[in-house]
Protein backbone atom coordinates (compact mmCIF):
# COMPACT_ATOMS: atom_id res chain seq x y z
CA UNK A 1 0.00 0.00 0.00
CA UNK A 2 1.24 3.58 -1.18
CA UNK A 3 0.46 6.73 0.02
CA UNK A 4 1.38 10.42 0.40
CA UNK A 5 0.60 12.55 2.57
CA UNK A 6 1.28 15.87 2.40
CA UNK A 7 4.89 16.12 0.21
CA UNK A 8 5.57 12.96 2.69
CA UNK A 9 5.76 9.14 0.56
CA UNK A 10 4.79 6.08 2.91
CA UNK A 11 5.01 2.70 1.51
CA UNK A 12 3.59 -0.07 3.64
CA UNK A 13 5.80 -3.54 2.72
CA UNK A 14 4.52 -7.29 3.77
CA UNK A 15 7.27 -9.78 2.96
CA UNK A 16 7.87 -13.49 2.45
CA UNK A 17 11.58 -14.54 3.37
CA UNK A 18 12.70 -17.70 1.81
CA UNK A 19 15.11 -20.10 4.13
CA UNK A 20 14.68 -18.68 7.08
CA UNK A 21 13.35 -19.09 10.59
CA UNK A 22 10.93 -15.89 9.97
CA UNK A 23 7.83 -16.14 8.48
CA UNK A 24 7.00 -12.85 7.40
CA UNK A 25 8.62 -9.27 7.44
CA UNK A 26 6.49 -6.19 7.64
CA UNK A 27 8.15 -2.71 7.18
CA UNK A 28 7.27 0.83 6.32
CA UNK A 29 9.53 3.08 4.10
CA UNK A 30 8.51 6.58 4.32
CA UNK A 31 11.36 9.12 2.02
CA UNK A 32 13.53 6.39 1.87
CA UNK A 33 14.15 5.65 5.58
CA UNK A 34 12.62 2.79 7.17
CA UNK A 35 10.36 2.38 9.76
CA UNK A 36 8.32 -0.24 11.73
CA UNK A 37 9.93 -2.76 11.04
CA UNK A 38 8.95 -6.20 12.53
CA UNK A 39 9.81 -9.61 12.13
CA UNK A 40 6.82 -12.23 12.55
CA UNK A 41 8.79 -15.61 13.57
CA UNK A 42 12.93 -15.93 13.69
CA UNK A 43 14.77 -15.28 16.77
CA UNK A 44 12.46 -12.49 18.66
CA UNK A 45 15.20 -10.83 20.54
CA UNK A 46 17.92 -10.30 17.64
CA UNK A 47 14.81 -9.71 15.16
CA UNK A 48 13.84 -7.06 17.51
CA UNK A 49 16.79 -5.61 17.46
CA UNK A 50 17.72 -4.95 14.02
CA UNK A 51 13.89 -3.34 14.06
CA UNK A 52 15.24 -0.97 16.77
CA UNK A 53 18.27 -0.40 15.61
CA UNK A 54 17.19 0.41 11.69
CA UNK A 55 14.45 2.84 13.23
CA UNK A 56 14.72 5.98 10.66
CA UNK A 57 18.06 4.96 8.70
CA UNK A 58 18.04 5.13 5.11
CA UNK A 59 16.85 1.99 3.36
CA UNK A 60 19.61 1.79 0.71
CA UNK A 61 22.18 2.28 3.39
CA UNK A 62 20.94 -1.16 5.20
CA UNK A 63 20.26 -2.88 2.47
CA UNK A 64 24.15 -2.72 1.93
CA UNK A 65 25.43 -3.65 5.09
CA UNK A 66 22.73 -6.40 5.53
CA UNK A 67 22.88 -8.27 2.10
CA UNK A 68 24.74 -11.16 2.24
CA UNK A 69 24.65 -11.90 6.18
CA UNK A 70 24.30 -15.79 6.80
CA UNK A 71 22.86 -17.93 9.40
CA UNK A 72 24.60 -21.23 10.01
CA UNK A 73 24.73 -23.35 7.06
CA UNK A 74 22.29 -21.34 5.30
CA UNK A 75 23.21 -19.58 2.31
CA UNK A 76 20.73 -16.48 3.55
CA UNK A 77 19.61 -15.16 7.10
CA UNK A 78 16.59 -13.14 8.29
CA UNK A 79 18.96 -9.97 8.01
CA UNK A 80 19.61 -10.79 4.03
CA UNK A 81 16.11 -11.87 3.81
CA UNK A 82 15.32 -7.85 4.85
CA UNK A 83 17.42 -6.35 2.09
CA UNK A 84 16.01 -8.51 -0.32
CA UNK A 85 12.91 -7.30 0.74
CA UNK A 86 14.08 -3.98 0.78
CA UNK A 87 15.98 -4.07 -2.29
CA UNK A 88 12.92 -4.90 -3.91
CA UNK A 89 10.38 -2.71 -2.29
CA UNK A 90 12.50 0.33 -1.36
CA UNK A 91 11.37 3.87 -2.62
Amino acid sequence: MNSRIGGTYMKHVTFSPKGVCAMQIDFDVEDGKLHNVQFIGGCNGNLKAIGRLVEGKDAREVADILRGNTCGMKGTSCADQFAKAIDANAI
